[in-house]
């Protein structure tokens, strides 16, 4: 019988310095298109402007706005959530024990999209203004949280199997309080905005929401890389883990905690982008290997980029109007997540 070879790695470090720069391109291209184009001269001319106290124009005023004030927080925005997702779907496949899983599966998404349809349809926490809708999806993916957890804890601890199951039977318990708020509300612009915000959108990003982001999923990966050998332990089963000196029941409720509130706060401020978390760390684990130290060094970058450029397809396909980015992420990565495991010859978690 013929020997299945192991696939070639790439070297992370020029990988990951490539990377960084597509990311950087990327950045300043997905400022400059849109609806609206503005020249990659000028959108470097305003974005030094905006950086140094730079003085701008008259004629140049509305250009300037939409660069600097308008693109500029959603790019970065789709960056900080892209490589968010990335990050944390690692950590949940390495939790599970299962390539084909997503920050999703534990159904923390679909919590938030009960609270975020609060506030669209039926106008809840009205009095917290521009942040009643964050902050509703990050209370509401909390409480999901807190009770996908209790439900599913045992005496023995969170088991993959029990985490699985709970999180899918809670998430349809929680899509369908979202469907029944959905059917109950006034037709119009309020469903509409729901259905962009249940499939994912960058539509309403601000420079506020870029801090809380930006500092949860820089604290969730710098703390998952550090816990980069006990993932790679957990990875190999419970026993060959606790073997090796890992507890995996007390991992696997710290992976639970931290996958939540990372999801939690990027799902509150980009709604339910779908796919980026399966599709991104199973692919990067095909190019560099199971290692979670090299798996987390490339795919929150990768994931930053898949965002943006998904974004920048969103508002110019259908120019003015948009389409929900969630909806290109799917569009795009079905085909090249399929495509790449047929050439991997069906490479499993784990390298194996």
């Amino acid at each position: 019988m013929r020997r299945r070879t192991a696939p070639s790695r790439i070297p992370v470090l020029p990988l990951g310095l490539a990377l960084a720069l597509l990311l950087l391109l990327s950045l300043v291209g997905g400022v400059g298109l849109g609806a609206a184009g503005v020249g990659r001269g000028e959108v470097l001319r305003f974005l030094w402007a905006g950086l140094t106290g730079g003085t701008v124009h008259a004629p140049d005023a509305a250009s300037y706005t939409i660069v600097w004030e308008i693109r500029l927080p959603r790019v970065l925005l789709g960056a900080v959530v892209g490589a968010g997702l990335a990050a944390v779907g690692v950590a949940v496949q390495a939790m599970v024990r299962n390539a084909l899983a997503d920050p999703f599966v534990l159904g923390i998404s679909s919590g938030a999209a009960v609270g975020a349809n609060a506030v669209i349809l039926l106008g809840a926490f009205a009095g917290l203004g521009v942040w009643a809708l964050s902050a509703s999806a990050f209370a509401s993916a909390l409480a999901a949280m807190a009770l996908v957890y209790a439900v599913a804890r045992s005496p023995h601890g969170l088991t993959p199997l029990r985490l699985v199951l709970t999180g899918t039977a809670l998430a349809y318990g929680f899509e369908a309080v979202t469907t029944v708020m959905v059917f109950g509300a006034a037709r119009g612009e309020a469903a509409r905005s729901a259905m962009m915000w249940l499939l994912g959108s960058l539509g309403g990003a601000t420079r506020a929401h870029l801090p809380l982001a930006a500092v949860t999923v820089a604290a969730g990966w710098a703390w998952l890389y550090g816990r980069a050998g006990a993932l790679d332990a957990l990875a190999m089963g419970d026993e060959t883990a606790s073997a090796l000196g890992v507890r995996p029941a007390r991992l696997r409720r710290e992976l639970f905690l931290v996958t939540a509130a990372v999801t939690g706060t990027v799902v509150a401020v980009s709604g339910a982008i779908g796919f980026v978390g399966l599709m991104v760390p199973h692919v990067v684990r095909m190019v560099v290997g199971a290692d979670h130290r090299r798996v987390l060094t490339v795919a929150p970058l990768a994931g930053a980029v898949l965002l943006v450029w998904a974004d920048v397809l969103s508002r110019l396909l259908f120019a003015p109007a948009e389409l929900p980015v969630g909806v290109i992420t799917a569009v795009v990565g079905v085909p090249a997540f399929l495509l790449l495991m047929r050439r991997g010859g069906g490479y499993a978690f784990g390298g194996r």
